[in-house]
């Protein structure tokens, strides 16, 4: 496996001078450095080695329980000792409350060192997000300072058979059971479902308290422990561990709640708005994980090529790859969409902490989501293409990386589905407030792109207004993302001076923003 290099200075020049972090009224560029740059280090010397080795062994299920491969419970140790896991957390509860912005930047470096890891344990962040917001004052206090010095990982349990996309088909139901709550049913593709790196996992489960005419307006939330206030297992059982194609070291379990205790969180009801609260925060974190694995692929390939030699130039001397045209495109490219994409979620991240731009916020996040994944699958593509058969093998990394990237598009909520949401909601949302807020970024990203900004609102307008918005969403979705990964680069190159590499910044604007500045809706 090829050696990780986390993108630290990309990120940080992003935060800075692009996103406009330090409009945040408690940011200190210092101390987002001190942390970023730790957790570098800590990714590269402890977190990425054990990724390959994680591929390789899987997880097992042995006695009904989850084992992951050998050495992630020791790494998960060293990781909750340093606080990582309370990073974002309220510092009421224990953590460090540093914010969305300085998580991104951790969440990132961390997906590109060893993303099934990452994808087992982020998921606690989300889950105290949600408790802070809909939990009650003896749930925020019993459940976030375990999840804050990760003692406990927690789930999202939402997908059953036959009711993916679709919740309002959920039949997992909840009972009262005297002044508590009882669950009984299949959720499936629960990400770090079982494991045995933490002391207990805190199930966030959408079950029906209405009936089934009810829809998702029938629907709860409730916090389901993984162990009974006795110490007991709770009834949740594992049926099976799903063979994927990727993220090897993260269990997608197939679990059975048989009368399980739970809690409800928020109001009976009211699950779907909770749940969803929760999946914002993920489907950033997702298209972040788009992010992580295009730079990653940029730096197998970059530094694949540079060391491998074919070819002569024109003097007749021996030369690495990298200094062929259409290999060096292709490295660009894996670069380029790394940047680009970064960018649109570190601007959609900072807007989302400053909370002045409610409409901006919902309106990109699933075109962050969207562009993000599509780009991270690409970049990973062509990284194997740059690299050849030896892409190909798993010596190098760059089929794992491939494959690990793989499901950002599906899960979730498939890029499909985003792209229909952007093309029928978000467009006429409140009026359509999010689609002006989405014009307005683009025409104060780069004077050029206020002609295309008038062209999309049309365009937007058009399809709303169409008979089946959803039979275009594809098309409008990929123009959308055109523009924004445009507006980002503009946003870039206007501040390619300050990068540890201008020269880098400004060949790759040169290619992402065409010469005579027109760009088709």
């Amino acid at each position: 496996m090829s050696t990780f290099h986390a993108p630290t200075d990309d990120i940080l020049f992003t935060l800075r001078h692009v996103a406009g972090a330090e409009r945040l009224p408690d940011w200190d560029d210092a101390l987002v450095t001190d942390i970023v740059g730790h957790f570098a280090a800590f990714a590269e010397g402890r977190i990425a080695p054990l990724d390959a080795t994680g591929d390789a062994q899987g997880c097992r299920l042995v006695d009904g329980r989850v084992r992951m491969p050998a050495g992630f419970p020791e790494l998960y140790r060293e990781l909750a000792e340093q606080g990582w896991q309370g990073l974002a957390a309220p510092e009421r509860f224990g953590g460090q409350g540093l914010g969305g912005p300085t998580l991104a930047a951790v969440s990132e470096i961390f997906t590109g060192a060893n993303h099934a890891l990452q994808m087992v344990t982020s998921l606690a962040h989300g889950a105290i997000a949600l408790l802070t917001r809909f939990g009650s004052e003896a749930q925020q206090a019993a459940f976030i300072p375990p999840l804050a010095e990760g003692r406990w990982l927690s789930t999202m349990a939402l997908t059953e058979p036959g009711a993916g996309s679709d919740l309002s088909a959920i039949r997992t139901r909840a009972s009262r059971d005297g002044e508590g709550w009882r669950i009984d049913g299949e959720k499936i593709f629960i990400s770090g479902g079982d494991q045995d790196m933490s002391e207990e996992i805190l199930h966030l489960v959408l079950a029906r308290t209405g009936t089934l005419a009810d829809g998702v307006r029938g629907l709860s939330l409730f916090a389901c422990r993984s162990h009974r206030p006795d110490g007991q297992r709770n009834a949740i059982t594992v049926a099976r561990i799903e063979e994927k194609l990727g993220l090897h070291a993260s269990p997608t379990c197939h679990l059975i709640f048989d009368g399980a205790l739970g809690e409800l969180v928020g109001e009976e009801g009211g699950g779907l708005q909770a749940m969803f609260a929760m999946m914002n925060h993920a489907r950033l974190d997702v298209a972040l994980q788009g992010v992580a694995h295009a730079a990653r692929a940029a730096d197998l390939a970059r530094h694949y090529a540079r060391e491998r030699q074919q070819g002569r130039d024109a003097a007749g001397q021996r030369v690495t790859i990298d200094q062929h045209a259409d290999v060096a495109r292709m490295i660009d490219t894996c670069d380029a969409l790394a940047l680009g994409g970064r960018a649109l979620c570190l601007i959609t991240l900072v807007a989302h902490e400053l909370g002045t731009e409610p409409d901006f916020v919902a309106f990109m996040t699933p075109v962050c989501k969207y562009f993000c994944t599509e780009a991270g699958n690409r970049a990973a593509d062509l990284a194997i293409q740059v690299m050849g058969g030896y892409g190909y093998l798993r010596e190098y990394g760059a089929e794992q990386n491939w494959r690990d990237c793989r499901i950002c598009a599906i899960y979730e909520g498939t890029n499909g589905i985003h792209a229909r949401t952007t093309a029928t909601r978000s467009v006429a949302v409140n009026d359509g407030a999010g689609a002006r807020a989405f014009a307005a970024f683009l025409r104060q990203s780069a004077p050029f792109l206020d002609g295309p900004a008038s062209a999309w609102e049309a365009e937007a307008h058009r399809v709303a207004a169409s008979n089946d918005p959803a039979a275009q969403a594809h098309a409008f979705m990929e123009a959308t993302c055109d523009l924004a990964y445009r507006a980002a680069w503009a946003r870039l190159a206007a501040v390619a001076d300050r990068a540890v590499d201008p020269a880098r910044l400004l060949r790759l604007a040169a290619r992402e923003l065409p010469s005579d500045r027109r760009i088709a809706c």
